[in-house]
């Protein structure tokens, strides 16, 4: 779900201003994109030491993948136009998250350690905001302002808040929870700016609250997120769907291979034209298919060179298994597995090291 969202909001990306309905559901869905996916990344990923196996996982399923389609991206602008350039500290469009998934994974095992993890990754997501060097490089601001989402996800992967997504009570509260998120959206989406949810740059003044107040309203931001995630989840059904678990298996496939598609569109002036509604609606129903299609198993069986690309020939052969390390107590195996619903847990998973 969060990856067709995101594919159907970049599609519409570029007029989503020029009408009152569409800015309204990008305001809505906010939260059940990038906030979603962060979460869920940090409900596949683990705590543990990172080793050296961990980290040939990190370099074939998160670096080289950035990297490649970083190239395909500048390749494919330049023959739309554009000037060629090569992105390596500022990755473009979409490729942010895979930089700061990087970072995310790094940095985990530091964060788990903390006596207050939740806490400081707060304030530091907060605190940010007033530093003017964490920006779009090495995606600093990002990766700092959702490292709380992320140890959220891990705590929920680890079985943080079980009842939730097993009481009877938390249904009506998460529908609820969704129905107010579009409920607000609809009348105040003009009044909530972009730079608020971006999360890619330092404060500006463009706040109620003067620059003083920027922290209360990211603190905001970032808690309705984490709310309204649960309430993603918590709605998700609990059995397969052949369509739902078809998107949700093919997430980071969708997520690295539509901007490539949408591009084009964009550039040529295809997507700016439409401007009725029979051409606005076409448009949302091709971003859903958009979405089917590059979800599906023949495409990401096509695809899997460029987002899981043969790296032995760069890598030093697998080290020998290192030596068993202490017992310690753990949650039981696949603990978390009731929390989060089957078609959550899509193609992420297959980036934990």
């Amino acid at each position: 779900m969060s990856a067709a969202l995101i594919v159907v909001l970049h599609t519409m990306g570029s007029i989503m201003n020029e009408y009152g309905a569409l800015h309204a559901f990008h305001v809505a869905a906010w939260a059940f994109r990038v906030p979603a996916f962060v979460v869920l990344a940090g409900v596949f990923s683990s705590a543990g030491p990172l080793g050296p196996r961990h980290l040939r996982t990190l370099l074939r399923s998160i670096v080289f993948p950035a990297l490649l389609f970083s190239v395909l991206f500048s390749v494919e602008s330049y023959a739309l136009g554009s000037p060629f350039a090569l992105h390596i500290t500022q990755l473009p469009w979409t490729l942010w998250f895979l930089m700061s998934l990087f970072f995310w994974r790094l940095l985990l095992p530091l964060v788990a350690q903390l006596r207050h993890p939740l806490l400081v990754t707060t304030a530091v997501a907060l605190a940010v905001g007033y530093v003017e060097e964490f920006g779009l490089q090495f995606s600093a601001s990002r990766t700092l302002v959702y490292l709380p989402l992320f140890y959220f996800g891990w705590r929920l992967g680890q079985g943080m808040l079980r009842d939730w997504f097993e009481s009877r009570w938390s249904l009506p509260v998460a529908v609820a929870g969704v129905f107010a998120a579009g409920l607000v959206a609809w009348q105040w989406h003009w009044d909530i700016q972009g730079t608020w949810l971006s999360m890619r740059h330092a404060y500006k003044a463009d706040t109620p609250l003067g620059m003083e107040g920027a922290w209360l309203v990211r603190l905001a931001v970032l808690a309705s997120a984490a709310a309204l995630v649960l309430c993603l989840l918590r709605l998700m059904p609990k059995r397969r769907l052949p369509l739902v678990s078809a998107l949700g298996a093919g997430g980071f496939t969708v997520y690295l291979l539509h901007p490539l598609v949408i591009l084009p569109l964009r550039e040529k002036g295809l997507i700016a034209r439409a401007d009725t509604t029979p051409e606005l609606i076409a448009l949302l129903l091709g971003g859903v298919l958009l979405t089917a299609l590059l979800a599906s198993p023949p495409v990401r069986r096509l695809a899997q060179p460029l987002t899981r690309p043969p790296v032995g020939w760069l890598l030093a052969p697998n080290p020998a298994p290192a030596p068993a390390p202490p017992q310690v107590t753990l949650p039981a195996p696949g603990s978390h597995v009731p929390l989060i619903p089957q078609q959550a847990r899509g193609e992420e998973a297959r980036l934990t090291p």
